[in-house]
């Protein structure tokens, strides 16, 4: 008896969302997308019964504006499971590992789908466990515990519960929108996350002097700020120029947004024509960023979950030795593999002179920790590129087929689906590899300068690119919504 036979009875009773049986028209579309994206802002604001709220870390900790959900809410592990999932299956995939055709057998397209909604469940419970019961991340309150009369492992036991039904949550939040909705739920989410950080960035007040960019300024401009802090003077002006709301965080935000917005624009474009319809014809876009930046999620929670296991191994076995990682007071590593495998995220990681760097930390080990960053994200993001665009059906033979059903054809060869596979290769495999491997570099580019609300710089690089992305998705709805027939000879009907 094969695997398949096997797993079929439990994976094809998966729970699963419905797809819609015909076209949602867009304005549906726009209210399943609102109302998710509601629901979403809701539950981080939730904070699980019997948590001593106040007193934990958060465990992703620099990954968060990556991996989206809120510390210390009901969307503690934030989409990390599912990306930790979608990782495992691409490599089973790549690897030809699993025997499932997911193209063409609608049995073995079902066994996928159930296969992955339970890795997600099983990474959810495996994330969420450690961050409960071995306390420093979710501390449950003792006194919730004596007045239930549990005890401290009851209440542990009772925000696992809520953390794992969260976690399930955004599972079926992420399939909504992508059955019912526009965009991807994974997307939407780390838009939220990122902008929640970014307007914060901006305009947040705080009585411990960590203002946003503008609440910065307007104490300036109004003269209400410490002598030592006044722009005039050596201190003031490093303080404007390198602490979170800051001219050099405004700069490099805004040249992530146009850096951004321009890759997305550079493409080749592959003429095409109806063989049905005269006059009608197109273009088909290879983009330099063909894979998008998804991939560089993939990258990222890969290394959050390496991080997630030094810390955890910080924390559990006493006797770990020096040469694995050595962690601060505040939980991060200072030497050692984990601190080398680590990436740097904020400036304040590696320029010296703003005087925040660790005592211990040589510069050859920023400089190494810099060069293994760059190495992972750079090879990382064109492997994961090419991984992505082959198990999502990007690649040059899936195209190929896309454009022979649509009833397209490229303009001077032969309506064969070979040939039209053969003009594909010529572009994407190049494209896939060069663009993953200029997202990875334009993510520790931005990483290293620092971003307004102190969001990562790969964090601010997703939501840029999601974002246009979504923007483009939106008017090709709206275009459909328009001129029906388009939606019918290009079978989205």
């Amino acid at each position: 008896m094969s695997w398949k036979e096997a797993a079929e009875p439990v994976l094809s009773r998966m729970p699963v969302v419905e797809r819609p049986a015909g076209h949602v028209p867009f304005r549906r579309k726009l209210t399943w997308t609102a109302g998710i994206l509601i629901v979403y802002f809701f539950l981080t604001n939730i904070n699980p019964f019997g948590l001593a709220v106040g007193q934990g870390s958060d465990f992703f900790g620099q990954f968060r504006s990556v991996l989206a959900g809120s510390s210390g809410s009901l969307l503690q592990v934030g989409i990390g499971p599912i990306v930790t999932a979608s990782i495992v299956l691409q490599l089973l995939g790549g690897a030809n590992l699993l025997g499932l055709d997911t193209e063409n057998d609608p049995r073995d397209q079902v066994l996928y789908q159930g296969l992955q909604k339970l890795l997600v469940i099983i990474v959810t419970a495996l994330t969420a466990a450690p961050m409960v019961f071995t306390g420093g991340f979710l501390p449950a309150d003792g006194a919730v515990g004596d007045a239930l009369g549990i005890g401290t492992f009851g209440v542990q036991a009772l925000i696992f519960a809520q953390v794992f039904v969260g976690g399930v949550l955004i599972l079926f939040m992420d399939e909504i929108v992508s059955k019912w909705g526009v965009g991807s739920g994974v997307g939407l989410f780390i838009i939220a996350s990122v902008s929640q950080q970014i307007v914060g960035g901006f305009f947040s007040f705080s009585a411990l002097g960590a203002s946003g960019f503008f609440a910065s300024w307007y104490g300036v401009i109004v003269g209400d700020v410490p002598a030592s802090l006044s722009p005039f003077t050596a201190e003031g002006l490093q303080n404007l120029l390198f602490d979170p709301g800051n001219i050099l965080a405004l700069f490099t935000t805004v040249f992530i947004f146009g850096i951004v917005v321009y890759a997305e624009s550079v493409r080749v474009e592959i003429p095409l024509s109806h063989a049905r319809v005269k006059g009608a014809r197109g273009r088909f876009p290879v983009k330099l960023i063909y894979a998008s930046v998804l991939p560089m999620i993939l990258v990222r929670a890969l290394q959050a979950n390496i991080q997630f296991l030094g810390q955890l191994l910080s924390s559990q076995w006493a006797g770990m030795p020096a040469q694995l990682g050595v962690y601060s007071d505040q939980g991060q590593p200072i030497s050692g593999l984990f601190y080398y495998l680590n990436p740097i995220q904020r400036r304040d990681q590696w320029m010296w002179f703003l005087g925040e760097i660790p005592a211990s930390v040589e510069p050859w080990m920023i400089a190494v920790r810099l060069g293994v960053d760059l190495t992972f994200m750079v090879i990382g993001g064109a492997i994961f590129a090419i991984f992505w665009v082959e198990t999502t059906g990007m690649g040059p033979e899936a195209t190929a087929k896309q454009i022979q059903n649509s009833g397209m054809q490229i303009p001077g060869f032969r309506r064969n689906p070979q040939v039209v596979e053969k003009v594909m290769e010529r572009y994407i495999p190049q494209v896939t590899v060069i663009g993953g491997a200029l997202v990875g570099l334009l993510a520790v580019m931005a990483n290293l300068l620092g971003t307004i609300g102190q969001v990562s710089g790969t964090g601010l690089l997703l939501a840029v690119s999601i974002t246009y992305k979504l923007y483009e998705e939106i008017a090709e709805e709206q275009l459909m919504e328009m001129h029906p027939m388009m939606r019918q000879m290009f079978g989205n009907e």
